[in-house]
């Protein structure tokens, strides 16, 4: 098995960067000393990718508990290649793994069982590829389960609606370092569903092994609304069990989409995107929310983070959002999608508390607004993602990012925490 060395790290307190002008890098590090952390930051880059043509993108990690060197993790990352040159695009998953916590990880290789198909849809053969995956470790059956949904394509592979989408589910098994071949999440036959599914969402498991799975779904004349699905998982098959209330904002934009789930101390955080603002909600049971609430920050500021999603890191003791915003000097980047940052939840108020904001990763021309977060262990947590290497406009194959210094890097941000995270 191919092995490669990580490519570039930085670690002191708080957090550094690396690849950035010595001037940039001055000012990441004094936007993140403004606050003494619960937590350390450093990054490496264990790959890259850009031809011009295609990039890495949706880098998500999951984990093997004591399948890796000396009792830890094995750490499995899964990533869509992107065509810059079209719309969502992503004609294929890739795979790497690390047995010794990113000190060495596998040649990124495609995942066959986990390749796009080709289906007849309205009397047309048409390509459907899985994407914005997500491998999360089920703790009750023992098995890594990665969700996502499935991309229906015209033949000559551009995205076009109305279209069937459905929640898209694998399963690894570590023995053979191979994903099953992928499967559709079998929903009640409604016409609400005919496109819904859980891209980039994160998931939360229950005790009992129930999973609690955000997808968002069109019904038909609708825009885009968010409910969270109870399903059961036997370490094989996924299977639709019931289904939450219905959230929406009814407004002219898309709708909301790309939820993520966690659950902290006694209430469950829903945090949703938005073509305008992000938007918070909180729920008992997991499955019936509160009406949504736009992201802020504790002075009452709007947070500035729109059109692209947000995921959560959980501590035991704290709660953590990471996202991407407006008002960082970065007006050159498509949709403000870097850099990323991360800052501490206020669970009463839902609120971002602003002096607790750090920079994870840098921005460097190209967009990070899609990525994961992974508890790896009691005192590390990662947050990965990839440089995606697309704008728009005259400059539309990306020689404005370069700019900046993007070149197509695949990120890992550790969080390393002062006091263990005994979730």
């Amino acid at each position: 098995m191919l092995r490669r060395s990580f490519l570039n790290s930085s670690f002191i307190a708080g957090a550094t960067c690396i690849g950035l002008p010595v001037a940039n890098l001055r000012k990441a590090i004094a936007n993140e000393a403004t606050q003494e952390a619960d937590y350390q930051v450093s990054r490496s880059v264990p790959t890259k990718f850009y031809d011009g043509k295609k990039c890495w993108c949706h880098p998500r990690a999951g984990i093997i508990p004591g399948a890796g060197k000396d009792g830890s993790p094995r750490v499995v990352l899964t990533m869509n290649s992107l065509t810059v040159s079209g719309s969502d695009v992503f004609e294929g998953l890739f795979g790497m793994l690390t047995d010794d916590l990113g000190k060495t990880w596998t040649e990124p290789a495609e995942m066959k069982t986990l390749a796009p198909r080709f289906e007849t849809i309205d009397g047309q053969k048409r390509p459907v590829a899985v994407s914005d995956f997500w491998p999360t470790w089920h703790k009750k059956s023992g098995t890594l389960l990665g969700t996502g949904h499935t991309v229906v394509y015209t033949p000559d592979w551009k995205v076009r609606s109305p279209r069937p989408r459905h929640t898209s589910f694998s399963v690894y098994d570590a023995k053979s370092n191979q994903w099953a071949a992928w499967k559709k999440l079998q929903m009640p036959n409604r016409e609400e569903f005919y496109n819904a599914g859980a891209g980039c969402v994160q998931r939360y498991d229950e005790s009992d092994g129930s999973v609690l799975l955000p997808i968002y779904f069109e019904p038909p004349g609708k825009n885009s609304r968010v409910t969270v699905l109870r399903c059961q998982f036997d370490g094989k098959n996924l299977t639709y069990q019931q289904q939450g209330n219905v959230i929406a904002v009814e407004d002219k934009t898309r709708g909301i989409g790309e939820p993520s789930l966690t659950k902290y101390q006694e209430n469950y955080y829903l945090t949703i995107r938005h073509d305008k603002r992000g938007y918070i909600t909180t729920s008992k049971d997991g499955l019936h929310f509160a009406p949504p609430k736009s992201w802020t920050f504790d002075n009452g500021e709007p947070l500035g983070s729109y059109n692209t999603q947000q995921h959560w890191v959980t501590h035991g003791d704290a709660l953590y959002l990471v996202y991407t915003r407006s008002g960082a000097k970065n007006d050159h980047v498509f949709r403000h999608r870097a850099p990323l940052f991360m800052a501490q939840v206020d669970p009463k108020r839902l609120c971002v508390l602003r002096k607790t904001e750090q920079i994870l990763v840098p921005e460097r021309g190209a967009r990070l607004g899609n990525f994961g977060t992974t508890y790896i262990s009691p005192q590390e947590s990662w947050v990965t993602v990839s440089e995606w290497m697309q704008t728009w406009g005259p400059d539309y194959v990306m020689p404005v990012n370069n700019k900046y210094g993007s070149d197509g890097s695949l990120w890992i941000a550790k969080i390393h925490w002062k006091k263990p995270n005994r979730l």
